[in-house]
């Protein structure tokens, strides 16, 4: 079919995009019962299947994740001869964060500034519905297997699909994978993502006292936990805002696409006449060096607070590392690292709650070059390659137990989306072009 007639019959299919977004971001499909409850998993998951059943795939299911979430699977079979694409995505999505600081609510699907608002609209519900979209466009006799594999838990790095995965290697058996779950460098302008960073989670605790004591009575000669937390947590970075983890390397630079410091400032919201960080460009500290973030604390709140020293304190660390570092090592390091900045010999638990291996897939293959020439026609523009911030686990097991497959990382996020934040948005306009070029793409597969 040529790009026009299918880019109309993609422009025509918007508004049934618009509603399965809508219907699919009103559930608070969050996979933690703390947050939510598990019923909203379960309804979204089970609409997730309906959906892509009528959009052509016959045997949509539920399957068990080992993590007790649930994983959407379905397949048409490919032709005798002919090859199959697998689509990936997940359906869970990150926390709301507070109410207050959304325009929106978060569990209703805004349209603001030719913009689309609500928690996973665009990371990763609105790449479901991308690939819905795709699939509407084309004859559903179109030569061509199909799979579809939606996880359910993908935020909680959990790594429950992976498991099922490499436990169930049938499942994923593809030519082509489709992992989308990432997105564009900018909007309009399309992005095959070749490095994802690798991720620890972890806690460190630090005590002091067996009990909290009066400031009052107490203080200047007793240890205080949370003192001693802050002395260890600013030993992670520089003054230049590099992260110093002794043992882990902070010089590697980005050979990729290049990111202006001046769009990233605007990209990430950066207040005026604040630095920006490191010593490198911005795409190196961003996809080449490591990332050290605190992303919470266990203290008493401001509110309510009394005047007492604290026994005990547990920070909540974020660590984000290039391709090329052993992960294993990294752990050991910042496990090292946080016991030697430790003072007045307070004690120390560091403990690992999760980690995932940083990934690079390969630009060399058919499958490459075919997307990067319907991408060009999609978009009218030349595709480009990037780096994203995040693991996606299950990439390591889909290479692992289909070694011949290509893996592609594509999707509707772009910087705009502000994924994990409040005001998550997606332009329509990458659901729409990402749609067309995924349809050119089946399509010549097809034919080829």
């Amino acid at each position: 079919m040529p790009v026009d007639d299918l880019t109309a019959r993609v422009r025509s299919l918007m508004p049934q995009a618009w509603d399965d977004l809508k219907t699919l971001v009103s559930y608070q499909s969050v996979a933690d019962p703390r947050v939510a409850p598990a019923e909203e998993c379960h309804k979204a998951a089970r609409h997730v299947a309906d959906l892509f059943t009528a959009a052509g795939i016959p045997d949509m299911r539920l399957i068990d994740q080992p993590d007790g979430h649930q994983a959407v699977y379905g397949h048409r079979p490919a032709p005798p001869g002919a090859p199959t694409v697998l689509y990936y995505s997940h359906y869970d999505v990150q926390p709301p964060m507070d109410a207050s600081e959304w325009t929106s609510p978060a569990w209703t699907l805004t349209e603001r500034d030719g913009r689309w608002y609500g928690r996973g609209a665009s990371d990763c519900k609105g790449n479901i519905v991308m690939q819905l979209t795709a699939l509407r466009a084309l004859d559903p006799d179109l030569p061509i297997g199909i799979k579809i594999l939606c996880e359910g838990s993908e935020e909680q790095s959990t790594g429950g699909l992976a498991a099922l995965v490499r436990s169930n290697p049938e499942l994923v058996q593809a030519d082509t994978i489709m992992v989308c779950d990432v997105g564009n460098a900018e909007v309009g302008l399309p992005t095959v993502t070749t490095d994802l960073r690798g991720v620890i989670h972890a806690t460190v605790t630090v005590r002091a006292l067996s009990s909290p004591m009066h400031s009052g009575s107490f203080g200047g000669p007793t240890p205080d936990a949370l003192n001693a937390l802050i002395h260890m947590l600013a030993t992670l970075h520089d003054a230049n805002g590099d992260t110093t983890i002794t043992g882990i390397d902070n010089t590697g630079t980005w050979g990729g696409v290049a990111y202006s410091a001046e769009q990233f400032r605007k990209d990430a919201n950066v207040l005026p006449g604040v630095d920006l960080l490191g010593t490198g460009a911005v795409a190196d500290m961003l996809w080449a060096r490591p990332a050290l973030t605190v992303i919470g604390i266990d203290v008493p709140p401001v509110v309510g607070a009394i005047p007492a020293i604290q026994r005990d304190v547990t920070a909540r660390l974020n660590l984000r590392l290039p391709y090329g570092v052993d992960v294993e090592a990294a752990w050991q390091a910042l496990q090292d690292h946080l016991r030697a900045a430790a003072p007045w010999h307070v004690q120390v638990d560091v403990d690992l709650i999760s980690h995932s291996l940083p990934f690079r897939t390969s630009t060399e293959g058919p499958a490459f070059a075919l997307f990067a020439q319907v991408a060009a026609e999609a978009f009218g523009r030349e595709l480009t390659t990037a780096g994203q911030g995040g693991s996606i686990p299950t990439c390591h097991a889909l290479r692992d137990v289909v070694p011949k497959a290509e893996i592609l990382l594509v999707g509707v996020e772009e910087p705009q989306c502000l994924i994990h934040s409040p005001n998550e948005s997606v332009d329509p306009g990458e659901i729409e072009r990402m749609a067309v070029a995924q349809a050119l793409f089946l399509a010549a597969t097809a034919a080829n």
